[in-house]
């Protein structure tokens, strides 16, 4: 049985991420993203669940950040779950004054609290079991919180399917050392950071080397370097998997372009998007041309 670091503690929206990606596997909870990177980095766990992007609140920069440092990760799975809240309270509560969440949690029920609870408090916590567990020793009277987090901390429902935008959605990645990769499906993904030369025109440089490549870009996000100000990281997903020639061809080409270039890994897309191709950008076009120009240097023109 593998051992899976994930971003905790237990309750969490990531806990029920890690539940899918890695069925069967002892889950270990940690308390920070870079911890639960550092436990991969380390042996102490086989890989780690992190979360990576919210459709409402935008990346995890903890999670760009701790790829994006000490030994390198890859991604080799990710999953995107429905992001739907319980508000929790203790059994007998009659009022509630205090509500407490992650804050990023609270930003997606505003409206629902100020329709259905106003006046209410809110109290920003580190974690949404963090705020169970506050709810359990007094200090709220209730919590938004993953719905697994009653199945650890025995609350009342007071509400379930809580949310202001009824399709957010968080997608999160299983990362592990680097090796072998999953096998190309057509529907993957392919992620890289890369730190520039810090001159007019250097990222769309590296938007051009993809677009060249009949490349379809999905994310891209900027974070500081934290060593030099004004110097940014650019982290890039596009369509494809390294396995494809076309892929490594634009990968060999934004490595030209950049100071470092860190491989954040290839793995089939959890939406099941298949791979936009365009005419003359095929993986078949890419071997046809390696082909044709081996021959012209090799002189034969026949």
């Amino acid at each position: 049985m593998s051992r899976i670091a994930y971003f905790g503690p237990r309750g969490t929206f990531t806990e029920q991420a890690a539940r899918l990606l890695a069925a069967g596997e002892e889950l270990v909870p940690v308390e920070t993203v870079r911890l639960a990177m550092t436990a991969v980095r380390e042996g102490e766990a086989d890989a780690a669940c992190v979360p990576i992007e919210n459709s409402v609140e935008g990346v995890v920069p903890a999670t760009l950040d701790a790829l994006s440092e000490a030994s390198p990760l890859v991604a080799v799975a990710e999953t995107i779950l429905p992001i739907h809240f319980s508000v929790l309270t203790r059994p007998g509560t009659a009022q509630i004054r205090t509500v407490a969440s992650h804050p990023h949690a609270l930003a997606q029920v505003r409206e629902w609290l100020e329709a259905n609870l106003p006046g209410v408090h809110t109290v920003a916590s580190s974690s949404t079991s963090a705020a169970a567990v506050g709810v359990l020793e007094g200090d709220f009277d209730a919590a938004v919180c993953a719905p697994v987090a009653n199945e650890h901390y025995h609350l009342e429902v007071l509400a379930t399917e809580v949310a202001d935008v009824t399709d957010a959605a968080t997608r999160f990645l299983l990362v592990r050392r680097p090796g072998e990769l999953p096998e190309p499906t057509g529907a993957d993904r392919t992620s890289v950071v890369a730190a520039a030369a810090n001159r007019t025109g250097t990222l769309a440089e590296l938007l051009t080397e993809l677009a060249g490549r009949g490349i379809n870009l999905t994310r891209l996000d900027a974070r500081p370097t934290r060593s030099n100000f004004g110097e940014y990281r650019f982290f890039i997903d596009f369509e494809g998997h390294v396995a494809e020639p076309r892929v490594l061809d634009a990968l060999t080409a934004l490595r030209r372009h950049c100071r470092t270039l860190r491989f954040l890994g290839s793995h089939p897309r959890a939406d099941g998007t298949r791979n936009t191709i365009e005419a003359g950008f095929g993986n078949d076009d890419f071997v046809e041309a390696a082909v044709w120009a081996d021959a012209v240097r090799k002189g034969d023109m026949a």
